[in-house]
């Protein structure tokens, strides 16, 4: 398994460039999981506001099975859940300005993903990674998401962090 890196700024989220460029939707679906989706608890744990395994806004479960003997994420006995396809059943759950460049076709409009360890009543990491084709995910544009960066996300607006990031 490849090595996933840890993204702790800004600038490091940028340089990667996830959720980019147009029509790419990560950054904004990104912005709205860490503003609306996800909270933090007083023991800084990363809670959900909405449980994910009931499925809303597209969630499903991620198996993390091997491509070519490799998996794309840690092996672990957490269960893995995905957001982010704009096609899947109530994703028309998500903002509109999540989904309002999505294309219905096989493009880019419909590529990013957000991936998530659940670990009992919190998420345990949060992943970006980019879908490739029918059912390959690119393991070099894969990122863990630090607990640092959230809540640098969250002090922004969503408007201030798209400016940041350069949308």
């Amino acid at each position: 398994m490849p090595r996933v890196r840890t993204l702790n700024e800004l600038s490091k989220l940028q340089e990667c460039g996830f959720g980019t460029p147009w029509p790419r939707h990560g950054l904004k679906l990104l912005y709205w999981f860490v503003d609306k989706y996800l909270e933090f608890d007083d023991d800084n744990e990363m809670c959900w506001r909405y449980n994910p395994t009931k499925r809303n806004f597209g969630f499903h479960p991620f198996e993390n099975r091997c491509d070519g003997n490799v998996q794309l994420l840690p092996n672990i006995v957490l269960p893995y859940y995905e957001v982010g396809n704009l096609s899947k059943p109530k994703a028309h759950m998500l903002p509109k300005y999540v989904r309002k460049d999505y294309t219905g076709q096989h493009d880019d409009s419909n590529t990013d993903r957000i991936i998530v360890s659940i670990d009992g009543a919190h998420f345990d990491r949060v992943y970006v990674t980019e879908h490739l084709g029918e059912s390959d995910y690119n393991q070099h544009g894969t990122y863990r998401i630090s607990k640092s960066l959230i809540k640098i996300i969250q002090r922004y607006t969503r408007s201030e962090f798209l400016s940041a990031m350069g949308i």
